[in-house]
């Protein structure tokens, strides 16, 4: 009998499978024999897994948005570990947002075309909502935060704070993924960090107590 984590990773593979074909030719070229013959496996197989191509492009939806969301949580304990302002671990964390190279440009891509197709599903469009709710109350928290340790006026409310923020990140994600070399010049990266740097300097107005010494 397979034991479980063959079954986790047959399903991480075959969600593997669907971002690739959605990456390479769009949502609409996904069928479950595509998608077999992507990952290597039999179609038997793979609805073994997935009864249904819904099924299979919500699980491989949720993966990546799960993805996306565990590398700018890992950046967050990486720099709570390091003692960093609490500013600049948020501005790592939503650089994670930001198709910056070939990986998040293909989760960018899967991710607006799985966004596309909750309109009309449902299933989709509450993985689309929760995964955007969970961003707000990670940038929430972090300004919360940054009110307790000095970084954030004392009266400043987070949400309106975490609402802009996030809507500033996820309309830049769509200006450097339409122009990936940058703008007037300034290359993508160097655009990104600094907008982004921007729009926290404005709630971000003090210094951290905690860590005002961290590297």
């Amino acid at each position: 009998m397979p034991r479980t984590a063959d079954h986790e990773e047959r399903r991480r593979q075959i969600a593997g499978a669907v971002r690739e074909l959605i990456s390479e030719h769009g949502l609409d070229a996904v069928t479950v024999a595509r998608t077999a013959a992507a990952a290597g496996m039999s179609v038997g197989l793979v609805q073994h897994y997935f009864r249904s191509k819904d099924e299979m492009l919500l699980h491989a939806f949720n993966e990546v948005s799960a993805a996306i969301r565990d590398r700018a949580g890992e950046r967050i304990r990486a720099g709570i570990e390091h003692r960093r302002p609490i500013a600049r671990v948020l501005a790592e964390a939503l650089s994670e947002f930001v198709p910056l190279d070939e990986r998040r440009r293909t989760e960018f891509r899967v991710t607006r075309a799985f966004a596309g197709r909750s309109l009309d599903a449902p299933a989709l469009a509450e993985v689309d909502t929760e995964t955007a709710r969970r961003v707000r109350e990670d940038i929430a928290r972090a300004v919360h935060n940054g009110k307790e340790c000095g970084e954030v006026a004392p009266d400043l409310d987070p949400w309106p704070a975490a609402v802009r923020l996030a809507a500033v990140t996820e309309g830049l994600a769509t200006q450097v993924y339409r122009d990936p070399a940058g703008v007037n010049g300034t290359p993508a990266a160097e655009l990104a960090e600094s907008l982004i740097a921007a729009e926290l300097a404005t709630v971000f107005t003090g210094e951290c107590r905690q860590y005002a010494n961290g590297a």
